[in-house]
């Protein structure tokens, strides 16, 4: 039997490691994907979702879990498809939420596709994870 594959999205943080590891734990074949857009807050510091330090962490955490690991660079995607319009709506008067867009175009778009582009059945997020204990025999997560 072949196992599902999924697609992490893998951000360095808490909640995208667990979503992996709970994952593996059962039974899918997972590949994380770390998002970057190569920008900064204008210091010459990487922020910190696609930071070097937040991008190590993933890769450490992807291989101590033994599942394959990719960087994918969407700066360009980022400006065509999110920066661009919001710039313009902004100059229009209006407060656009570029978050939306990023979730269209870039999370639910451009990952998606890679995603596809790599067989897998599944995208993952820990996004809007939840962190329930219940009983002694809660599991507890060290990367």
């Amino acid at each position: 039997m072949n196992k599902k594959r999924v697609v992490v999205a893998m951000s360095g943080g808490v909640d995208s490691s667990v979503a992996a590891v709970l994952l593996v734990e059962q039974g899918y074949e997972v590949i994380g994907i770390t998002m970057c857009f190569n920008f900064s807050d204008g210091s010459r510091k990487s922020l910190p979702c696609c930071s070097p330090q937040a991008i190590e962490d993933a890769r450490r955490v992807a291989h101590k879990l033994g599942i394959k690991h990719y960087v994918l660079n969407l700066q360009k995607a980022l400006q065509e498809k999110v920066i661009v319009e919001f710039c313009a709506e902004y100059l229009a008067g209006r407060t656009p939420n570029p978050c939306v867009r990023c979730n269209q175009f870039i999370k639910f778009g451009e990952l998606l596709k890679k995603a596809i582009s790599l067989d897998a059945r599944y995208l993952a997020t820990g996004h809007y994870a939840r962190i329930r204990v219940k009983g002694q025999g809660a599991r507890k997560y060290i990367f």
